[in-house]
């Protein structure tokens, strides 16, 4: 079978055969989601090795598991879901907790949860400011409550509707929604206090954060 053909086959349909014995369908479905997996284990982690780990433990837990897979949400929420609890279970175990880069976070941020726009005085070291933001950023990150800062990953940051987000962490819409809410407050008040903070110590001449009413 062509590359072609293999790629028009369904999750569905790659389950069935994998279940009845066909190994090579579930090779297909790794190749189709590895890159997928280790991307949102990395957003969630920070640690290209314990990616690397969760990403084999999620396919180890797929292998395992996938002929209880019932198709009530996609299959890709449902590896998802276990990609989540595979990453903060690695990030509990080695008592680290990982930040978010603002180069990940910076197109959705700019759009959604953090609408943000600083006008500097002409002796204002622009570059200084933007390494602080970046630090107080990711750190405001990395203390969302693991549950938090999932919603926050995949509905800010990958994109994906608050019904996706509620299948892969088997909450409501509602819940999803207010999970979400609450992380970009944290955000905007840690983000708010930096500011405070910084203005206080330079006296530099600008405007804080700018955020939208509509942000929620």
């Amino acid at each position: 079978m062509s590359k072609n053909q293999t790629s028009q086959i369904s999750d569905e349909v790659l389950i069935e055969r994998f279940t009845k014995g066909c190994s090579l369908s579930f090779e297909t479905l790794l190749k189709r989601y590895e890159t997928k997996v280790y991307n949102l284990a990395m957003r969630l982690t920070r640690s290209a090795e314990d990616a690397e780990e969760v990403l084999q433990d999620v396919f180890v837990t797929v292998h395992r598991k996938i002929a209880g897979f019932e198709g009530k949400a996609k299959f890709s929420s449902w590896l998802y879901r276990i990609t989540v609890n595979a990453a903060f279970m690695k990030l509990r175990k080695r008592r680290q907790d990982h930040s978010v880069s603002l180069d990940d976070l910076a197109p959705q941020i700019q759009n959604k949860a953090l609408s943000q726009q600083f006008t500097y005085d002409a002796r204002c070291d622009a570059r200084a400011v933007s390494n602080e933001l970046r630090e107080a950023l990711e750190t405001a990150i990395t203390r969302l409550p693991d549950e938090y800062r999932a919603v926050f990953i995949l509905r800010d940051i990958d994109g994906l509707s608050n019904k996706e987000v509620g299948d892969i962490m088997d909450i409501s819409t509602p819940a999803v929604k207010s999970r979400l809410h609450r992380s970009r407050l944290m955000l905007r008040r840690k983000l708010k206090k930096f500011y405070e903070d910084y203005t206080s110590e330079t006296k530099v001449v600008a405007t804080g954060p700018n955020f939208s009413k509509n942000a929620a």
